[in-house]
This record gives C-alpha cells, structure tokens and sequence, in this order.
C-alpha cells in the first residue's frame, strides 16, 4: 500500500465545501495542481482529470461513494485489482461554520511494486488542493 494524504480545518459549512468539491467545471479556478475536470461529479459518474503534474495523460476515475456534504470516493486502476488508486475526500463540520477537511489516497494491487515507484510525492499536490479549498470556501 502507498498512501498520500493531506488536511485543514476550513472556516465555511460542509455543505459550502461540498459545492465546491462537485462543481468539476470551476476546480481549475481554485485547485493549483488541475489544469481541467471533464464530466459531472456525482454517484457512479465517470469524469476525466488533467494535472499539472502529468500534463500529458488523462486520468480516468469513477465516483465510486458520494455522500453529500461528508464523503467522496474517486476509484480508477486496472482490471483484476493488478493496480488501483481510491481517493478519498472526507468533511467533517464542527462547532460554528467550521469543517475539517480531508483529501487521502490509497494505491493497492499487485503491480503496486513496479507502478509505485514511478508515482510522484503527491502530499505536496494535496496540501495545495486542500489550500486552494480552504481560500475557496473562506471566499464565499
């Protein structure tokens, strides 16, 4: 298992985040490592992420759990569980209009060895998501 992580407690409701979080179109205004979202995040969507950090290759995911205004899951890999990513988004409210945040992916599978050494450090990535979150929904 490789995982990847990152965390803030944010200063607007979940549900603010939430709207945030499933609105793909605007995730390049605020998200610093995302170049463009295609498709519509919600149950059992299919949509398609171009990063900065490999601007040349289309990353496919399914929304595989969508828990409004607490959960997200966006599930990709390869057939037979050889390789397979899951990354989760959690929000938590707290007291007053205050949530935590959550942003944490897990690699698995039997290639994990060999793929995995190829993967970038992505808690830099992360912390910059949950950053630009954070300045989004602080915006509003």
């Amino acid at each position: 298992m490789k995982e990847f992580s990152a965390a803030t407690e944010i200063s607007a409701s979940a549900q603010t985040i939430w709207d945030i979080l499933t609105d793909a179109a605007k995730y390049p205004e605020w998200d610093p490592g995302m170049l463009r979202l295609e498709g519509k995040i919600g149950s059992a969507e299919k949509i398609t992420i171009y990063t900065k950090v490999m601007p040349n290759r289309a990353f496919k995911v399914t929304v595989s759990e969508f828990v409004p205004a607490s959960k997200m899951v966006w599930t990709s890999g390869m057939p037979l569980g050889l390789f397979k990513g899951e990354r989760t988004f959690t929000i938590e409210p707290l007291q007053g209009k205050r949530t935590n945040f959550s942003v944490r992916e897990v690699f698995t599978g039997l290639m994990l060895p060999m793929i995995g050494r190829s993967l970038p450090d992505m808690n830099p990535v992360f912390a910059a998501f949950a950053a630009g979150l954070k300045a989004r929904a602080e915006g509003h």
